[in-house]
């Protein structure tokens, strides 16, 4: 079975590059937007990073790597959620990549996940990272 499908999503934030990065990285901010997620990372280049919360009723610790991190322009990371029901292995982690854009009068975010096993799950995690993107711009926009 393939899994290299890409859920790919943007969004126009009215906030500088500067406050989109901050809210990239900022385990408070994050937990604003991202479900109520606790972050822990070490943001370099090898860094580990944990997400660790609550969803529907169940626990969950998911985690990943910084492969690359240009402050204010990408932050590329791996990730792994034993929710999937894969086991721990390299094949089954994702690659998040986040990409920051300066516009005319917006900053553009742009989101991409690949490792997708079917289009039913590239659609699936357009959608989520739709949601997660409308409530990042929310926050963003009051800092």
């Amino acid at each position: 079975m393939s899994r290299k499908l890409t859920a790919k999503t943007s969004i126009p934030v009215k906030a500088s590059i500067d406050n989109v990065w901050k809210a990239l990285t900022d385990p408070a901010i994050i937990k604003q937007y991202l479900f109520g997620t606790d972050t822990k990372a070490e943001w370099k280049k090898g860094g580990s990073i944990t997400y660790t919360g609550e969803w529907e009723g169940k626990s969950y610790e998911d985690k990943g790597t910084v492969v690359e991190i240009i402050p204010g322009k990408l932050l590329h990371t791996t990730f792994y959620s034993p929710m999937s029901g894969l086991p721990d292995l390299p094949e089954n982690y994702a690659n998040v990549i986040y990409e920051i854009t300066p516009e005319k009068e917006v900053t553009l975010l742009t989101i991409s996940q690949d490792n997708l096993s079917d289009e039913e799950s590239r659609q699936r995690a357009v959608s989520n990272w739709d949601r997660v993107l409308q409530s990042f711009r929310e926050t963003v926009e009051k800092l």
